[in-house]
């Protein structure tokens, strides 16, 4: 597996832009897609290279487009540079079924599927006019460009279409490239469904804080802003978790009697591998 992320300049979204590959479609503008969408919007993309489908937009995205210029659900359609699939999955198959799809790509458009459970045969078997596959796995916080993406290509990706990749997930944070498709799974598990572990962090944090004899509005806000605040200070020190664990804890302290009960055999690290280890198994269930 490898690590990608943007380039450093002093204007590293509008140079990502310059590779966007052009005209984009994106088809399905949920809270992931549309959130794709402002980070390419905000990095420079020319808003009438754009063209969205979606048959029942949310009243920010029909504003969006309005507003930006954006075409929204045009009766025409021709081979794009890029088909961003951001629809439900179950949806794939009547899509495809009425060539709604099939419309938008030619031989050098570069498909990118954000679907769950969707593997590039499956993608393949629907789509049989689509050469360049990237299956993709976004997380939540790729709506404010702090998200983790893993990303795998099919055998037809290039280094043009992964640079054209590349430059579209990189707007919403890293974007790590995966050697093996079936490692999907794993990352899902980790990095897809992980923000919802955090979230549910801050939010056994702020209970224990109200059991201790807090008031619940201050310990909501010291969990909220503890947990912000420590994630903020691992994304700017390149040290390891660890060591930063390691760091913060004296011998003997409040802290170290803290971590004796969650690192216990029984403890956080033994839950989170059961829990991601669940996580994984049901993305396994839920693919095809």
């Amino acid at each position: 597996m490898t690590r990608d992320h943007a380039p450093v300049s002093e204007s590293p979204g509008r140079d990502r832009a310059a590779s966007f590959p052009t005209p984009l479609v994106l088809a399905g503008a949920g809270k992931m897609g549309s959130a794709l969408l402002r980070g390419w919007l905000a990095d420079g993309l020319d808003p009438g290279a754009v063209t969205v489908i979606d048959p029942q937009p949310s009243p920010e995205v029909a504003a969006l487009c309005a507003e930006r210029g954006l075409r929204l659900n045009p009766t025409d359609a021709e081979p794009a540079g890029a088909l961003v699939l951001g629809i439900k999955p179950q949806i794939l198959d009547a899509a495809a079924a009425a060539a709604a799809l099939a419309a938008w790509i030619g031989p050098d458009t570069l498909v990118l599927s954000i679907l769950a459970g969707k593997t590039l045969a499956d993608l393949k078997r629907r789509l049989p006019g689509a050469r360049a596959l990237v299956r993709v796995m976004p997380n939540l916080p790729a709506s404010i460009g702090r998200g983790a993406t893993g990303a795998v290509g099919s055998s037809e990706v290039g280094p043009d279409a992964r640079a054209g990749a590349e430059a579209l997930l990189a707007s919403s944070g890293l974007v790590a490239w995966l050697d093996d498709e079936g490692l999907i799974d794993a990352v899902t598990a980790v990095s897809g469904s992980g923000p919802a572990y955090v979230f549910l962090l801050a939010e056994a944090l702020a209970e224990a804080g109200v059991a201790a004899g807090l008031p619940p509005d201050l310990a909501a806000q010291l969990a909220r802003a503890t947990v912000a605040g420590a994630g903020a200070l691992l994304d700017a020190d390149p040290r390891e978790a660890g060591q930063l664990r390691r760091d913060v804890t004296s011998p003997g302290g409040t802290t170290a009697a803290a971590l004796a009960v969650l690192m216990r055999e029984e403890g956080l690290p033994a839950l989170m591998t059961e829990a991601v280890a669940a996580a994984r198994r049901r993305a396994g269930e839920l693919s095809g």
